[in-house]
């Protein structure tokens, strides 16, 4: 049986609801983003230039064309023709029909998926049993067919395309099926929701809403569990319903009053109601805001209503019983960035939140890609993010129509990771210090601080990101050098060890005279050396040193401020005549090297 599709042009009411097509991303160029009108009974689509107010060109189709959709790439419609059981592809470039599909008998409407690869086409399959033939775009031919409710009159994706909500008007109920398998996997139905004849599904992809004709309701559909969660009462015949692109409000055609119903999302409540032409079948709320389009079947016009205001700001005549439109979605936009910042390396979820990003097909971070790319609904997308050097990019996201454009709100910094030691030149010095040490690493830009060991470098200047040179202060033993910058300090590592070797030290021992007495045994010598620093040829004051003769200790004493150590102590007679020298010992420090010196024991007969 054809689908019913009666129109009475004297004053009665248009029997068929419209279909409100999924609109679809639009080519670059505004000036191109045109409004498709497809006129019932002239057998021919008008386009409409909101620029300059006017029909810019009128296109021939098949007969009886109930249906329109823009691919996301902006550069075709799909027009559903009911009498020819075809669909006539649109050039968009030259406004001229290049492609007919032939699809299944009496097809309506049609929606196409966000990433443009499919277009869904419903249609009469037998009494009773609606189907959605779905074409590959890409060789314009049906590859599938669903079953669905009796004669579907409204076809709309989720924003991810993994979904499509066919509102089956002789059927009063919405049947929704998965994209991936081609499958029905749930049924919508409620007394009240009758003669569903368009969906809609919110930029979120939150909620479903259907405009009921016979109903005079709205419903509104949780997407999440397939069911009704409202019924919002409108004006008699409600055939048509669009959501602006921000969300907040449904804009309803009703033939049967000759209005349109404004409807605030967050209360669902009706706030609003615009007069407009003669049994308006269709409505589209324009994805760049601003505007909304509606069809006027029985007036041959197409009104356009300023959505700030409300009110009809023109009426144009297109062709013959106006019924469906359509029209391209805008370029993505990113407005906010979750996180705005991250290391280096990359690996963690962004979430990306804007307008039209159904569809969005790469992600990149400057220019490189991320992998993982989601798309959550028209509003969020999440990816992985890419590794890059440190800096701050541009974020963008890319749908067929069109890339985002660069603004404050896209900027991803990729955070400068705390600075790294690969190597020290020379990797060792005395202990005083003083060592000119060039310190090879990354990330130092920035540096402010540098440090050998607790003990602060002398000076040190930042060359580059990955080189500093630093004077060594005064140490001793082996220590890390670390490098500070605002992102953090350098881990340890072997590499950055740096050992400082003890200063060399010479023992100047003084010569001793000494006589003895027949029967004597021991001797009361006066001992001295002096310790001197050879790096510095300085005295060096406040050490021991231990004066011996062969294996006999004699005495110790400190160093005085002048590096002298001066002591007294017994030696025996034997000691002293056997070895007739005697030794002075430094056992050393970590930053002096040990030292010994001797000096003769010279007796006086």
């Amino acid at each position: 049986m054809r689908r019913a599709v009666t129109v009475l042009i004297t004053g009665a009411l248009l029997c068929v609801t419209s279909v409100v097509a999924v609109v679809a991303p639009a080519p670059a160029a505004p000036a191109q983003r045109l409004v498709y009108v497809a006129n019932l009974r002239g057998n021919s689509v008008s386009a409409y230039d909101p620029g300059t107010g006017t029909v810019v060109a009128t296109i021939p189709v098949g007969s009886f064309p109930e249906g329109a959709a823009v691919s996301p790439d902006g550069n075709s419609v799909y027009v559903t023709n009911n009498g020819s059981n075809t669909v006539s592809v649109i050039d968009t470039g030259t406004n001229t029909v290049t492609a007919t599909v032939p699809v299944g008998r009496f097809p309506g409407p049609v929606a196409i998926s966000p990433d443009g690869t499919h277009a869904y086409v419903g249609r009469f399959v037998v009494p009773g049993v609606g189907g959605v033939d779905v074409i590959d775009t890409a060789t314009n031919t049906v590859t599938a067919t669903v079953q669905v409710g009796n004669q579907p009159f409204g076809i709309a994706l989720t924003p991810d395309g993994a979904r499509a909500y066919v509102a089956n008007f002789v059927g009063s109920s919405v049947s929704v099926i998965d994209t991936g398998t081609n499958t029905v996997i749930a049924t919508i139905t409620d007394a009240a929701a009758r003669t569903p004849s368009s969906v809609a599904v919110t930029p979120d992809g939150s909620r479903a809403y259907t405009a009921n004709f016979n109903g005079d309701n709205v419903s509104v559909i949780d997407t999440g569990t397939n069911t009704i969660t409202a019924l919002i009462p409108v004006a008699g015949g409600p055939g048509s319903v669009s959501i602006t692109p921000d969300g907040t409000h449904a804009y309803v055609a009703s033939q049967n009053t000759n209005t349109v119903s404004v409807i605030d999302t967050a209360t669902n409540a009706v706030t609003g109601t615009v007069p407009v032409g003669a049994t308006p079948t269709g409505v589209l709320v324009d994805p760049a805001g601003g505007s909304a389009y509606v069809t006027n079947g029985n007036g041959n016009t197409l009104s356009v209503i300023d959505t700030a205001t409300n009110a009809v700001t023109a009426t144009v005549p297109v062709g013959n019983v106006p019924f469906a439109l359509a029209t391209a979605t805008v370029a993505p936009a990113v407005t906010a960035l979750d996180p705005g910042h991250g290391p280096e390396a990359g690996g963690g979820t962004i979430t990306i939140t804007g307008t039209h990003l159904a569809g969005t097909g790469t992600v990149r971070f400057g220019t490189t890609p991320a992998t993982n790319v989601k798309v959550i609904n028209d509003l969020t997308v999440t990816a992985t993010i890419p590794a890059h050097p440190d800096g701050t990019v541009d974020v963008t996201v890319t749908t067929p129509a069109g890339t985002s454009p660069v603004t404050a709100a896209d900027r991803y910094t990729y955070d400068k990771p705390a600075p790294t030691i690969t190597a020290l030149a020379p990797n060792q010095g005395p202990a005083a210090g003083g060592t000119r040490v060039t310190i090879t690493g990354t990330d130092m830009s920035g540096a402010s601080a540098v440090a050998f060991g607790t003990a602060p470098a002398t000076t040190f200047t930042v060359n580059s990101d990955t080189s500093i040179t630093a004077t060594a202060p005064a140490g001793s033993g082996t220590v890390d050098v670390t490098v500070t910058t605002p992102a953090g300090t350098s881990p340890v590592t072997a590499a950055d060890r740096y050992t400082y070797t003890p200063d060399g030290t010479r023992l100047t021992a003084e010569p001793v005279l000494f006589s003895i007495t027949l029967g004597q045994l021991t001797l009361n010598l006066r001992l001295s050396a002096t310790l001197t620093d050879t790096v510095t040829g300085q005295p060096v004051p406040g050490q021991t040193i231990t004066f011996s003769v062969g294996g006999t200790t004699v005495c110790s004493a400190m160093t005085d401020s002048h590096g002298t150590a001066t002591c007294q102590g017994l030696c025996p007679v034997l000691a002293a005549l056997l070895n007739l020298r005697y030794t002075a010992t430094f056992a050393g420090t970590p930053t002096l090297a040990p030292a010994t010196g001797t000096a003769p024991l010279i007796r006086i007969l």
